[in-house]
């Protein structure tokens, strides 16, 4: 659907689902993060609490070397107590333009920059309890201009992947970050089938 005449019926088709919000409270606010508790109504007219997370959005970039093989990162990820496989990503700045966020996010994680960008789409990683966005892109005519240029408290170490091997990595269970299955979708339809 496009247009915003397909937009507005589609809206009008779910209404009957919506819920509207009575209060909103702030339970916590922190540097990456807010938490809200809110009290809607109901489509059949009762009250509900909800609790969700604000997040300011996120960036994912599949970067493709002259090779062929893809750009990836083993980082350590505290929530879960483990190091994980990924593609770069980095969190939107405030007010920042998405397509400056990956510039920066795969400048600063792997040293290179690209003169092919293509946005692909956006994934909702979390749509039961955040409003968290992870907006997609391919990069590609990737050079090497420096060394990471991490952020204080980040570690990182930077391998590179073929597709296949990607894709053999999350049949695996050697893959198993949300964002980085989402792209890695998208990126064999992209590189194999010209999407």
């Amino acid at each position: 659907m496009c247009g915003d005449t397909d937009e507005k019926q589609l809206a009008n088709e779910h209404a009957h689902l919506e819920e509207t919000q009575i209060e909103s409270t702030q339970v916590y606010r922190g540097k990456l993060l807010d938490v809200r508790l809110d009290r809607v109504r109901l489509p059949d007219g009762h009250e509900s609490a909800r609790e969700y997370v604000i997040h300011q959005g996120a960036v994912v970039i599949i970067p493709v070397l002259d090779s062929g093989e893809l750009i990836f990162e083993r980082q350590y990820r505290y929530p879960l107590r483990r190091a994980f496989l990924e593609l770069p990503a980095g969190k939107i700045e405030d007010g920042e333009d998405i397509l400056k966020t990956a510039t920066r996010e795969l400048l600063e994680e792997t040293g290179h920059s690209a003169s092919q960008w293509r946005y692909l789409g956006v994934v909702h990683p979390c749509i039961g309890y955040s409003n968290e966005r992870i907006e997609i892109y391919i990069a590609q005519g990737l050079r090497r201009e420096s060394d990471q240029q991490l952020d204080h408290g980040e570690f990182l170490d930077v391998l590179n992947l073929s597709l296949d091997d990607a894709l053999d990595a999350i049949r695996h269970g050697d893959v198993t970050d949300g964002k980085t299955i989402a792209a890695l979708f998208w990126a064999e339809k992209v590189l194999r089938s010209g999407w």
